[in-house]
């Protein structure tokens, strides 16, 4: 216990690395690999299925159509990027992780595009979406397209697909990190008259507070970590780009282009639209004859109309409370819980298309 009372007071695991370096963890790991040890451990093929569920529901996720067929899986990306599960107007690192990998290791399937449309949010799952587009590059073409909006986080998932298309007044790049961490020690304090004790095992544990503010300490090791996820998303970038670090580098810096400025500095390959990428993909992989898969699958009509009952009764009623000015501060506060304390490959400010 001494032992870990030391590393807790030192911040000595600060890096993933650190980990394995005192310990206390095992290895380092992308999910692929993770189930590649697990294969290894059954002793079964290496591409092997691993069954992870009962056959009544890997029976839903499962193709039935004709071998043979060919098939574009189109993936659809909107919204802010979240660690864990998401759908659509919201990308889940997992969920779509989950996405590219079923279209990956679908033979029908022939080539894949992803649709991205998204000012960015949690670098983790941008990594774990970056991850899954580089192992499914190496099988079939992967062809990103940009809508409005695809800058930081969204970029990053993108930067390693074959070919990238961009609309001209595309908004992207946005290449960086940054974290927030609120200090409302004085609000709690001054304004309602609310203070905080705590007791705690080391003078670092559970330092991601809102109720006071960061020791220099605590500042440093914050800002390591983004440093350290800032120089990975560069390093990421110039591989998939194919350009040098320094380069990258001079057109980061969280620096935001327009789709037809991004073709000029090599970020994006090409201007055109969704179809255009989809055109692409299907000449890559060769197929003449195609139909398109679409990820996530589109909800039947009942369940878009009861959905969209739903949020617009629950929109309207906070609208109703709030006015529309507060109802944006209320959109804006919900949408900052989320990413708290957390490392942010994002536009650091809303993008409204009207």
């Amino acid at each position: 216990t001494a032992t870990l009372h030391r590393y807790a007071d030192s911040n000595a695991l600060q890096f993933p690395s650190d980990a394995i370096k005192y310990k206390m963890a095992d290895g380092l790991r992308y999910d692929d690999q993770v189930k590649d040890e697990i294969r290894e451990r059954l002793k079964i093929a290496k591409d092997a299925d691993i069954n992870f569920v009962s056959p009544a529901t890997y029976a839903k996720a499962v193709n039935t159509m004709p071998n043979g067929t060919q098939d574009i899986a189109v993936i659809y990306a909107e919204g802010n990027i979240f660690d864990g599960n998401g759908d659509r107007g919201r990308i889940g690192g997992d969920t779509y992780r989950n996405y590219i990998r079923r279209a990956r290791m679908d033979e029908s399937v022939k080539a894949i595009v992803v649709r991205i449309n998204s000012g960015g949010g949690s670098a983790m799952a941008s990594d774990v979406m970056w991850r899954e587009i580089a192992l499914a590059r190496e099988e079939k073409p992967v062809i990103v397209s940009f809508g409005d909006v695809a800058a930081s986080g969204g970029y990053y998932m993108a930067c390693g697909a074959d070919s990238i298309f961009a609309e001209a007044t595309t908004i992207t790049g946005s290449i960086g990190v940054f974290g927030v961490l609120p200090n409302m020690e004085k609000f709690f304090n001054n304004k309602l008259g609310v203070t905080f004790d705590d007791v705690k095992t080391s003078p670092d544990a559970g330092f991601l507070t809102v109720t006071k503010p960061l020791t220099p300490l605590q500042k440093q090791y914050f800002q390591n970590s983004i440093d350290t996820i800032y120089r990975n998303f560069k390093m990421k970038v110039a591989s998939g780009r194919k350009r040098s670090m320094e380069y990258i580098d001079s057109i980061a810096q969280g620096r935001v282009w327009s789709g037809a400025r991004a073709v000029e500095i090599g970020l994006v390959d090409r201007i055109g639209g969704l179809d255009d990428a989809i055109g692409a993909a299907a000449a890559k992989a060769g197929a003449r004859s195609y139909r398109l898969r679409e990820y996530p699958g589109k909800p039947g009509l009942l369940e878009m109309l009861l959905r969209i009952k739903s949020q617009r009764s629950k929109e309207a009623a906070i609208r109703e409370e709030m006015g529309e000015e507060g109802y944006k501060t209320y959109s804006a506060i919900k949408n900052l819980r989320d990413f708290l304390g957390k490392a942010q490959a994002r536009l650091p400010y809303e993008v409204i298309i009207e």
